[in-house]
């Protein structure tokens, strides 16, 4: 008899209330984790620090009370570092960025990072705004932490016996390696950009499942007030899926998402001149990423041309990929050695020193928030003649292209 009870009881603790095969156990993690992924996302992320989007609030409580159970996460603290982030991108105040603490240093230590930042009550003040305040938040949610966590591990063990502890460290562990790691690391330094946004944000890949669409960063970065994050054909977003089948059941509403490139059959009319020169401003991230790849065109014959010269002895050879990089970095702020190495190459490529001036102008389209209307469509104009009358066929196609922006 106590032999039979003594079994039972080691069977409980071994397998729970739920026997699981290996691959339901690994089934059961990844469901888990998604879930664990889609409420950072669609909740945290989206509606709550970017107001993308409104949910329901029987979804706003389940996102809220599973993060409680699998991560002990603060909304409140969450949501200010994250918009501190978008605030102080790639400055010395930005709570997690790869430029100041290194690629590894945030992978690594992402989870210490954001203890660090959550810690500093200005931040949390400055930027925790409008984040759910009610009883339950202020009295469970904000007050036990890691209570929530500790519930989920008794739940854990319960249902699938010893494993269930495996899996509930993995479950523990998924935001701070995918959200804290990958996506403040990496997605700050390897990947691929469809937008030359002022931080250094990338897309890591196209095809957003593993972390709920956040691997299009980038895209995020252009048009943070975005409910959905592709931006590309090829690319895919199943936050944004999720979201969709939300809303075609009344759950969520959308509120915004970033503004679709229109083109015209023809370059614009001189009265269209000014919805012309508005989407070149809402689009500004893709016209200058555009404009890199004209630079990138032009670059490649110039050089060339000038090392054949060097090597003939009529120049002395530039640092040609240095010499690049500054001509990429932003011209507020470089350094009297890099001024003087664009000069030096400007001296002898023409067409490289009009690309440099004509980026510059560009710019300037977006950044004279003083002018005038009239006095910004004439630069526009301006900047198209010039750029059309060149004797650079790279620009001149660029800027026929820009023409016909709608």
């Amino acid at each position: 008899m106590f032999d039979s009870v003594l079994s039972s009881v080691v069977n409980f603790a071994q397998s729970g209330l739920v026997d699981l095969s290996w691959w339901g156990v690994v089934g059961t993690v990844l469901v888990l984790t998604h879930i664990t992924i889609a409420a950072v996302t669609i909740f945290l992320h989206r509606a709550q620090a970017h107001r993308a989007l409104d949910l329901h609030p029987i979804v706003s409580h389940f996102f809220r009370a599973w993060l409680w159970l699998s991560t002990g996460m603060v909304t409140k603290e969450w949501v200010a570092i994250h918009r501190k982030h978008h605030a102080k991108c790639e400055t010395p105040e930005d709570p997690h960025s790869p430029v100041h603490y290194g690629h590894l240093g945030v992978l690594r230590f992402g989870v210490d990072l954001y203890r660090k930042e959550a810690k500093n009550a200005e931040t949390i003040s400055r930027y925790g705004y409008g984040t759910p305040d009610d009883w339950i938040e202020r009295n469970v949610y904000s007050r036990y932490t890691w209570q929530g966590m500790g519930i989920s591990l008794i739940v854990f063990i319960a249902l699938f016996g010893v494993i269930g502890l495996s899996m509930w460290c993995i479950q523990l562990i998924w935001i701070p390696i995918t959200a804290a790691g990958i996506i403040n690391g990496t997605g700050h330094h390897l990947g691929y950009r469809n937008h030359h946004t002022e931080d250094a944000s990338t897309n890591i890949v196209p095809i957003g499942i593993l972390i709920g669409g956040e691997e299009l960063h980038n895209n995020h970065h252009a048009y943070g007030a975005s409910a959905k994050f592709s931006n590309r054909w090829y690319e895919f977003d199943i936050g944004w899926l999720y979201i969709r089948l939300m809303q075609a059941v009344g759950l969520a509403k959308v509120r915004k998402v970033a503004p679709a490139l229109k083109l015209r059959e023809v370059a614009a009319s001189e009265s269209e001149a000014h919805a012309t020169l508005e989407a070149i401003i809402t689009h500004r991230y893709r016209v200058m990423q555009e404009y890199a790849r004209v630079v990138k065109a032009t670059a490649k014959s110039e050089f060339d041309a000038l090392k054949a010269r060097a090597e003939r002895g009529e120049i002395p050879l530039p640092d040609l990929r240095q010499a690049l990089k500054d001509f990429r970095a932003d011209a507020t702020t470089l350094a009297d050695a890099q001024r003087a190495r664009l000069a030096s190459l400007f001296a002898h490529s023409e067409a490289l020193k009009q690309l440099y001036l004509k980026k510059q102008e560009l710019a300037a389209l977006w950044g004279r928030s003083t002018e005038s209307r009239d006095q910004l469509i004439a630069r526009w104009k301006a900047w198209r003649a010039g750029a059309e009358g060149s004797n650079i066929a790279p620009l001149q196609a660029f800027s026929m292209r820009l023409a016909r922006y709608a």
